[in-house]
């Protein structure tokens, strides 16, 4: 599982620099501002996220049994990534702004990756 996570975390970091200079370069002249913006955000998400995919994969390939907060963290992080950046991604591409209300649970996902990972990475 830990290196499933490790993959996820690079291949989004891939994404989220490509979705990042599209962009940047791709959108500018077809979309409003506040539209970019959200892209931004997402893709600022979606990049922060994949590094702590690959901080769970380097955190459970150290441990001698990973913990199920480690496991819980990865999934949480993966999950949210795409549900909190990919409901941006195509509310900014598709104009649906009900997409919208899909985010926070993204979000929510993300904030549980955190409180897992803290919960692995404390000492038993």
């Amino acid at each position: 599982m830990a290196s499933w996570f490790g993959t996820c975390g690079a291949l989004l970091g891939a994404i989220g620099v490509a979705f990042g200079a599209f962009g940047a370069h791709g959108l500018k002249d077809k979309v409003e501002p506040r539209m970019l913006e959200i892209w931004s955000t997402a893709t600022e998400y979606q990049l922060w996220h994949a590094l702590a995919l690959l901080a769970v994969f380097f955190w459970m390939t150290r441990a001698d049994e990973p913990s199920m907060a480690a496991h819980v963290a990865g999934w949480s992080f993966f999950i949210g990534t795409l549900i909190f950046s990919g409901s941006l991604f195509i509310l900014v591409l598709s104009g649906k702004t009900w997409l919208g209300a899909i985010t926070p649970i993204g979000g929510t996902a993300l904030i549980v990756g955190w409180v897992a990972f803290a919960m692995a990475l404390a000492p038993s």
